[in-house]
């Protein structure tokens, strides 16, 4: 009972962030569970995909309800280009999984490669204001950005949110609310993909998803919570909060390299 209520903690803490900062909440709950090393590599990246479709759902709905502003011309390209994305990145995990037969190994790769793209993002966004940002367009710029952002999310099992929020404001020109909702669109249909290629291939019986009903109703949750707190806070205060998550992820990345080595 006590581990129902510890996961459902953390994925209602995650994907609350997660949708206010369109960072979508797998960035926090992949490290977070890697520390537990209650599942495996495949089945915390499940658990942490499943959990962030939901909030993701849940967000999405709930911003098309309160009339957020959405750039569709931009955000449906994205979405179906990290539709391939997620396809990629999960057959890259299974091919990694399957050749090096090392939870251990694949688990540092994984925090060194979030580590290494959270410090990138994390003094962007420091510094965004003197960078010079661009206003892409068109249907295949947005396909290609979305593949590539679809492979980062699935791959880590993360949801990409920190590095689609970037790219966003970077090569798009979005502020930061447009980009945190054109971010949690992209990380839906990432994470559908995603499961869709589980599906497809191994099917979930091999994984042990005991966990996920407290997770799922957690990212519920954290879906209706995080959607109205983006649309009632500043863009300052999201991203303040988007930042001071960064570190905390960054933290916990460095800790499971430094455990998983020694």
């Amino acid at each position: 009972m006590l581990n129902y209520i510890l996961y459902f903690i953390i994925s209602l803490a995650a994907t609350t962030v997660g949708a206010m900062t369109g960072m979508g909440g797998g960035v926090i709950i992949k490290p977070v569970l890697d520390v537990l090393k209650d599942f495996d590599v495949e089945t915390i990246g499940i658990l942490s995909s499943v959990t962030v479709l939901t909030m993701s759902i849940v967000s999405v709905c709930k911003h098309i309800q309160l009339k957020t502003r959405i750039n569709f011309a931009i955000a449906v390209p994205l979405a179906l280009g990290s539709i391939a994305g997620g396809f990629i990145g999960q057959y890259m995990l299974k091919s990694i999984v399957n050749l090096l037969n090392l939870d251990s190994v694949i688990l540092i790769m994984q925090n060194i490669l979030l580590a290494i793209l959270i410090v990138l993002v994390y003094f962007y966004m420091l510094n965004k204001d003197k960078i010079k940002s661009y206003n892409f367009e068109g249907t295949v710029s947005s396909l290609i950005i979305g593949t590539f952002l679809g492979i980062i999310s699935s791959f880590l099992g993360i949801g990409g949110g920190p590095i689609n929020v970037a790219i966003f404001i970077y090569l798009f020109s979005f502020d930061m609310k447009t980009a945190a909702v054109s971010s949690l669109i992209t990380i839906l249909f990432a994470q559908i993909s995603k499961l869709l290629t589980v599906a497809c291939t191994s099917g979930f019986s091999s994984f042990n998803l005991s966990m996920l009903p407290a997770m799922m109703i957690g990212g519920v949750l954290g879906g209706m919570i995080g959607s109205m707190l983006n649309k009632k806070l500043s863009k300052a205060a999201v991203e303040k909060g988007f930042n001071a998550v960064q570190l905390i992820v960054l933290f916990i990345a460095l800790f499971n390299i430094v455990k998983n080595i020694f």
